[in-house]
């Protein structure tokens, strides 16, 4: 996995998780669950490995949903690896000692992460997005969303420069660092800018609670 090439996982049922580990190279392991061994066809696999890209696929044939034919994808990554498409349609989405980029939409299910930084994008359409023990990169990104779920953001250490921003549309935002809010009528919003105001830490939820923690 040389640096600069992209890794792209897209799952229709099941738990995607991400480890990132001190090698150069890329361990995929898939394990697919169905009623019966005829069904496992359901659910094929593809992986195209190309100079720039690798991808890895478990769509249900015939635009299907169905929860009893799965497949789960665990990935072991170089921990600055470039992940820039993770999708999966309903399970979960695991994330641990990953400190690169990375963009993930899961429409049904929760996000965990910990121990992570870097560039993360992660969203969540019915479910929870947690990260705990998150550290901030100079470069990095945290940008954490949530159509119906709540948005949990533990960091390991309390961020000498950042710019946060939190915006709840319908719920609460709950924080350890103190920030400038305004929760009057209609959407709850706080920010603060802590140093140079850099990296960036960017929640938002539409129907749920925010909660930041730190030390």
């Amino acid at each position: 996995m040389p640096p600069g090439k992209t890794l792209s996982i897209d799952v229709t049922i099941g738990t995607v998780r991400i480890d990132g580990w001190d090698r150069p190279d890329v361990e995929i392991t898939i394990e697919r669950r169905a009623p019966d061994r005829a069904q496992l066809a359901r659910v094929p696999i593809a992986i195209e490995d190309t100079a720039a890209r690798l991808s890895v696929r478990a769509i249900q044939t015939e635009n299907t949903t169905d929860p009893a034919c799965r497949a789960d994808v665990t990935v072991r990554v170089p921990r600055m690896a470039l992940i820039d498409r993770v999708q999966v349609l309903e399970g979960r989405i695991a994330i641990e000692g990953f400190t690169g980029t990375l963009t993930a939409d899961i429409r049904r299910g929760p996000i965990d992460g910990k121990s992570v930084s870097g560039t993360l994008r992660l969203e969540a359409g019915i479910g929870s997005v947690t990260l705990t023990d998150a550290r901030l990169l100079e470069n990095g990104l945290l940008r954490l969303r949530s159509f119906n779920g709540d948005v949990r953001l533990s960091l390991a250490a309390r961020p000498a420069d950042a710019r946060i921003m939190a915006l709840a549309l319908n719920g609460h935002v709950k924080s350890d660092i103190p920030l400038t809010r305004r929760e009057t009528w209609g959407p709850r919003w706080g920010e603060a800018t802590i140093g140079k105001g850099e990296p960036v830490i960017s929640l938002d939820v539409v129907t749920g609670l925010i909660e930041i923690k730190s030390p």
